[in-house]
């Protein structure tokens, strides 16, 4: 919705015919980021991994949507790419870890998990998400940050593995 009076009309419009509560987001303009986190008690938090999506038509929104992750020819027409972020502003990157850590933490995370963050044109970082059980496939983001870092695939499938045989409910080991 672009306006508050179009909101208003579209959260009346799911209470009165879904009958719950309705989520409401607020699209950002800048760039999408991931951040890959492992670990129960003693945390490691993988490189700062960019999804870039700069050559989509102008009027499109930078939004990672199913066919922007998955479709590769969507991918390939119009140059949607991941790697390691690049051009950070000078400690960003750092502060970027930082908050993925703290949010990691703060929701009681364990084991592994993805905080998704985006980085506005003014410097002001945004956690849209954390997700506690992303894509671990080998050519995946996840994983080739973790490679980024010096973790093999498989060195990071055991560390995976073994951080979720030691977890025990309430316990952070």
């Amino acid at each position: 919705m672009e306006d508050d009076e179009k909101l208003k009309e579209r959260v009346s419009f799911i209470h009165s015919s879904v009958g719950t509560g309705a989520l409401v987001e607020r699209y950002i303009e800048g760039r999408e980021l991931y951040v890959g986190v492992l670990g129960n008690l003693q945390l490691q938090v993988l490189p700062v991994w960019e999804l870039s999506m700069d050559k989509m038509p102008e009027e499109c929104r930078r939004i990672a949507t199913q066919r922007v992750k998955w479709s590769r020819k969507y991918q390939t027409k119009y140059g949607i790419k991941s790697g390691e972020a690049k051009e950070l502003p000078n400690g960003m990157g750092g502060e970027i870890q930082h908050i993925a850590k703290r949010v990691y933490r703060i929701l009681g995370l364990s084991g592994y998990a993805r905080i998704d963050l985006r980085l506005d044109p003014n410097g002001t970082i945004y956690v849209l998400e954390a997700n506690p059980n992303p894509q671990i496939a080998h050519d995946e983001d996840f994983a080739e940050s973790a490679e980024r870092a010096g973790i093999s695939y498989r060195i990071l499938l055991q560390r995976i593995l073994s951080n979720g045989l030691r977890w025990r409910p309430g316990r952070l080991v």
